[in-house]
């Protein structure tokens, strides 16, 4: 149960905290030694105690594993998102922005199945609804400016269906191959992971307005977007989840040093 010390300051003993928060006791001993989440005091049978501001640090570093980031890199968006308010607000934004995707997604394939069952004619408009990639046009235009969507918007828009399929059937396979790469255990610097980084940064080169096409801090743009694989299960689930991001972002840093 919780206490309530001398000066009102509410905390709770290890055990109710791991047990609230789904966790184990060792769990959190580990974040402590590690300087992830440090109790707000210990207690002189040796039981550590959390109050407001440590569960607050929680359930950031529960959010964050949950998005797929290893403990290092949480620790590292701690240092630059000091504001927990702030780094909890936008995680807030994000989860309702894909809440009403799915939603929007989940209706579409409702419908799918209902027309396939009824023997009706599928209506291509209804059936990709939730996939648009205009869903992510505020991210482009905060992370590289309105120009940016703006160029890539108008390229994807200029392609027929028979090009869209074309582009949208090689990234596919691109993402199949890294794939089956992590998965075979091969080295992310290797000759089969580095090809496929020189790909990856190829296709990037191959779509107007990003940095990568312009030429201009592509190196920071491609260790930008490898770190963004890991970090985001939007796209890490591309490379077959956490751990298939975190190999291709150790092929493509590698590619980058050396190439760009």
């Amino acid at each position: 149960m919780e206490e309530i010390r001398g000066n009102g300051v509410r905390d709770w003993p290890i055990q109710e905290v791991a047990r609230m928060a789904g966790t184990t006791s060792r769990t959190l001993r580990h974040y402590d030694d590690i300087g992830l989440l440090k109790p707000s005091r210990v207690g002189g049978n040796g039981y550590r105690y959390y109050d407001g501001a440590a569960l607050l640090q929680l359930q950031r570093i529960l959010l964050l594993r949950e998005l797929g980031l290893g403990l290092p890199a949480i620790a590292e968006v701690f240092q630059r998102q000091a504001d927990p308010v702030e780094a909890l607000s936008r995680h807030l934004q994000w989860l309702g922005q894909e809440q009403q995707r799915l939603a929007r997604q989940a209706q579409s394939v409702r419908q799918t199945i209902e027309t396939v069952k009824a023997g009706g004619q599928l209506m291509a408009e209804n059936m990709f609804d939730g996939f648009d990639h205009t869903q992510y046009r505020d991210e482009v235009e905060e992370r590289w400016g309105k120009d940016a969507y703006a160029a890539s918007d108008a390229w994807w828009r200029g392609m027929d269906a028979a090009e869209k399929q074309t582009w949208k059937a090689a990234v596919e396979e691109l993402g199949g191959d890294w794939i089956a790469a992590g998965a075979s255990g091969a080295p992310a610097d290797g000759p089969e992971a580095q090809d496929l980084a020189r790909r990856h940064v190829a296709w990037l080169q191959s779509i107007p307005g990003t940095p990568a096409a312009a030429g201009g801090g592509i190196k920071a743009y491609v260790t930008g977007l490898a770190d963004m694989y890991v970090a985001d299960p939007r796209f890490a689930a591309n490379y077959g989840g956490a751990d298939g991001a975190a190999f291709v972002r150790s092929a493509l840093r590698i590619f980058a040093e050396k190439h760009l």
